[in-house]
């Protein structure tokens, strides 16, 4: 009998056209060893199912209190506590809440439950060219679940696409090369100190594997991304370096500017984390193509920002 190899999945998108070719169904996992400061995406960075609570929608009446088994809850001044270090992952709380408060992130399926569901878009990733974009978190962070779910995918004939920082083991990343038609990664910044500030680590491991995948024999096209957020990685220095690197990538299909943005904040406060840039304001229109235009006349390469192609 066949291994049944189980993964942490945060959720499953469909219809985007930003992740690669025609319309993608992305599969958001759980799990990354990044700390972004600007994470869009809170509930993605632990590797296990957790909750999160909306205190607009929290009633205090505590129900959720008088059912948690591991005693994690508790009521106090008409405000519901959570310790992380007792919950046992049971989620009653979210099935018991009247208000709908508790929004439970992520859930364990098997590879073979995710291809029946990637399965289910077959008619339109037929007729607009698309197929599966597997995302994070950081998919390598389960590396044996993305092999067993891109296998299932090719073999039913679907394209497949990852989205990663590339901070794995090159053994991880190599097996699933194959699989692969487009791989995104971002370079959130050249410099390895100011990328270590900036995520909790250096680059060298990421450049390194990038450089890597680019020199190997599977045929996949390379997308890099950068998110330009003002005044941290947007200096002319920091987009002259980075052209300097991208231009050696041979697989490159295009280079891709994403504007800084706060969409996440509200995930934050759900999971009671600190957000450490709410100060910075989300970059104009004018601003992300005067910096997309300098890397292309550093570079001659194709860019975008946002999705759309810079002439």
């Amino acid at each position: 009998m066949a291994e049944t190899i189980r993964g942490v999945v945060l959720r499953i998108e469909r219809s985007s056209i930003y992740d690669g070719d025609g319309l993608r169904t992305v599969l958001f996992l759980k799990g990354c060893p990044l700390r972004c400061l600007w994470c869009s995406t809170p509930e993605s960075q632990r590797g296990e199912p957790e909750r999160g609570i909306s205190r607009e929608k929290c009633a205090a009446c505590g129900k959720c209190v008088g059912i948690c088994p591991g005693g994690a809850l508790s009521l106090s001044g008409g405000r519901i506590s959570f310790d992380r270090s007792r919950c046992t992952g049971c989620f009653e709380c979210a099935r018991i809440c009247p208000a709908g408060a508790v929004e439970v992130y992520g859930r364990e399926m098997s590879a073979e439950e995710v291809v029946r569901e990637i399965s289910k878009d077959e008619l339109f990733f037929f007729h607009s060219g698309g197929g599966i974009t597997i995302s994070g978190g950081e998919p390598f962070a389960q590396p044996r679940f993305v092999r067993a779910v891109l296998e299932g995918c090719s073999r039913r004939g679907i394209d497949c696409a990852v989205e990663s920082s590339f901070l794995a083991g090159w053994e991880d990343i190599e097996m699933i090369l194959p699989f692969v038609s487009l791989v995104h990664t971002d370079i959130k910044h050249p410099n390895p100190a100011k990328h270590k500030a900036l995520t909790g680590v250096e680059n060298g491991i990421i450049l390194e594997n990038i450089l890597r995948a680019d020199r190997s024999p599977h045929k996949f096209g390379f997308v890099i991304r950068t998110p330009l957020i003002p005044d941290v990685n947007d200096s002319d220095g920091d987009i002259a370096a980075l052209a300097e690197f991208v231009r050696k990538l041979k697989k490159l299909r295009f280079m891709e500017f994403l504007a800084y943005h706060r969409l996440g904040t509200e995930t934050y406060k759900r999971l009671d984390m600190s957000y450490a840039l709410r100060e910075i304001e989300t970059p104009k229109s004018e601003y992300m193509e005067r910096k997309a235009r300098l890397f292309k006349e550093l570079t001659g390469l194709p860019v975008k920002v946002n999705g759309r192609d810079i002439l």
